[in-house]
């Protein structure tokens, strides 16, 4: 997920308030919007939801995250304004388990949608759901199944030029020339373009990727397909090759330079130039 350091700044708080008439009222799937100043980690809150029977609709954010996790176990830290934080709970019990895999690529097509339209930038993607501007990573999703439910963390560099952001691969909106203060604007837009691909992905199939658009749409907006990559898999493993598609069940095919097709689940892609 994106890691944001920036001094205290700039931002207007989150307003529970206001998110929950910008994203549809009762209409909305979004049923029970809640914002906290801090947290260890908005993910852990939801999944401790779950596991106490919360419904599908529940969303967390943070104005502060001080134990929050990436992907493969990495730390993420933030401070207050300096990055949208925050977490979905989601039951997709119509949805088989295999197609369960497209999730976090649905949520990441839904945060670079937000982002493009409310702040214009030209947000893509690197699988699996890595948000980019360019070839650095201005937002990620952390996905993590607690029996039926299915926790999205999502969070989002809002603050930090150059020298303030933790690695030189990551970006934020302010670098991007953004002037963005109203993240509950932000996060609206984020989880009402979440929520239209949620439903289509649900209802239509349901889950089948190819029926409902969303593969298109993610082939559409996704850099790693069609460029060579090195894969580094679980276990201290490497693949070399050309990223060709993503199959229905989200995972990356790519072509080695000897041999037949590999389907990949789970590993960091590098884009190679």
């Amino acid at each position: 997920m994106a890691h944001a350091t920036s001094p205290d700044a700039g931002a207007e708080p989150l307003s529970a308030v206001r998110l929950r008439s910008e994203v549809g009222g009762s209409a909305s799937m979004w049923t029970d919007l809640r914002v906290v100043a801090e947290t260890g980690s908005t993910n852990e809150d939801a999944l401790k939801q779950a596991v106490d029977g919360a419904a599908e609709g529940l969303v967390i954010a943070a104005e502060s995250q001080t134990a929050g996790r990436g992907r493969q176990g990495r730390r993420w830290l933030t401070r207050p304004g300096a990055a949208l934080t925050f977490s979905v709970l989601l039951r997709p019990q119509p949805v088989q388990r295999a197609p369960r895999g497209w999730l976090p690529l649905l949520a990441g097509l839904a945060t670079a949608a937000g982002l493009r339209q409310r702040t214009g930038v030209d947000a893509r993607l690197k699988w699996p759901n890595d948000v980019l501007v360019g070839d650095l990573k201005l937002a990620g999703i952390l996905a993590e199944q607690c029996g039926d439910a299915i926790v999205v963390g999502i969070g989002v560099n809002v603050l930090g030029r150059e020298d303030d952001l933790p690695v030189a691969t990551e970006m934020s909106l302010e670098r991007c020339g953004v002037d963005l203060t109203d993240l509950t604007c932000l996060l609206a837009a984020i989880l009402r373009e979440l929520e239209a691909r949620y439903r289509r992905w649900c209802e239509v199939g349901p889950g089948e990727v190819d029926a409902s658009g969303l593969r298109e749409e993610y082939r559409s907006l996704c850099d790693t397909l069609g460029r060579a990559v090195l894969v580094q898999l679980p276990g201290d493993r490497e693949l070399a090759g050309l990223a060709v598609d993503v199959d229905g069940a989200g995972q990356l095919m790519v072509r080695p330079r000897r041999g037949e097709l590999v389907a990949v689940s789970a590993g960091d892609v590098i884009h190679v130039r």
